[in-house]
């Protein structure tokens, strides 16, 4: 370079260096915030699990231009957490569908009405039973009982509409309905031990059982509504009205880690035995389980219409929604849900 030119350029370059330096500095640093996510147990959580190891909450909030610490927070059921996030003491959690919809109705117009923010998990539901007579729910005799998780569980609602379809009552069956815990109900079933004769199962509680020659389907979630939502994830208007971009980073947070699961059901598997230690699974028979179920997780929200029209029909919704779009984020009335 020609030594004039040099000296003419050296400047001028030294100058938008620290012009850039300056405005560099000049910029405010992001305020740091933390989210607090309520999380509970069972595969269904399995994206929160992802999203917590591998940062997936932080890594979306960064290109989004945040800067966010994610907290998780376990709860023993799902009424303590929805109580938490009415409260305020943490920002968001999963729900079942119809427990959604009543935060929804409940608090109409205020700060505590909850929305979904993002979906988990459509895991598919199915009805089990260890009689070798029974083909159907029609086969099920006054003194058997039908176990479950609880009585507000997405099950519950299932086993309703099924009964609604066959004799156009949908609490046919609610009083043989019984509350136990999967492993207790899990041992029953197969050594046959008392009146539980069926057991509405979710993954991978309904692989392990239908490994016994004992066990058979006679219901699936899918026969009775089609593909739906297992868990979604919501906050309350309070929440997202304060933190507007966080709905969208949790949403492509869960579609991360659901893309997690479909790629690498191996490390998926590893994850959660890492956050949920177990005598009966391993990573292999859990890495094949969720090379089958990988489509069941992701962020958008399906059954959501079909649930509220039923809760209406039960009464439980005098207000349902129009359309399912009003329960959700913009972050996801643009996507697959319904």
């Amino acid at each position: 370079m020609p030594v004039v030119r040099r000296c003419i350029v050296w400047p001028v370059m030294r100058k938008i260096a620290v012009a850039l330096m300056l405005a560099l500095l000049a910029r405010p640093a992001l305020a740091r915030q933390d989210v607090n996510i309520g999380i509970g147990f069972g595969l269904a959580f399995l994206p929160t699990y992802i999203c917590q190891e591998l940062k997936l909450v932080e890594k979306q909030a960064r290109i989004a231009d945040l800067d966010v610490n994610a907290n998780y927070q376990r709860f023993f059921g799902s009424g303590p957490m929805q109580n938490a996030i009415a409260a305020g003491a943490i920002d968001m959690g999963p729900y079942g569908v119809v427990p959604l919809l009543t935060a929804w109705e409940r608090a109409g117009g205020t700060p505590q009405q909850v929305f979904a923010i993002s979906g988990m998990t459509t895991l598919p539901l199915v009805l089990l039973t260890n009689r070798p007579g029974i083909g159907s729910i029609k086969d099920l005799r006054a003194s058997d009982r039908i176990a479950m998780p609880s009585l507000s569980a997405p099950q519950m609602y299932l086993l309703e509409m099924e009964s609604e379809k066959i004799w156009g009552r949908y609490d046919k069956l609610r009083g043989q309905v019984v509350v136990l815990p999967p492993a207790e109900t899990l041992n029953a079933m197969l050594s046959g031990s008392g009146d539980v004769a069926a057991y509405f199962a979710s993954a991978p509680a309904a692989e392990t059982a239908l490994a016994s020659p004992k066990i058979h389907a006679i219901l699936t979630s899918s026969e009775v509504m089609g593909r739906a939502s297992f868990l979604i994830m919501g906050a309350t208007r309070r929440y997202i009205e304060a933190h507007p971009k966080m709905p969208d980073v949790i949403a492509k947070a869960m579609q991360e880690a659901a893309d997690v699961i479909r790629s690498d059901p191996k490390k998926a598997a590893e994850i959660y035995l890492k956050y949920e230690p177990s005598r009966t699974l391993d990573v292999t028979s859990l890495a094949a389980t969720l090379g089958e179920l990988g489509d069941d997780f992701g962020a958008p929200v399906r059954g959501i219409q079909a649930y509220a029209d039923f809760a209406a029909r039960l009464g439980q919704l005098k207000n349902p929604p129009k359309s399912w779009k009003e329960i959700v984020t913009p972050s996801l009335a643009n996507t697959s849900s319904s």
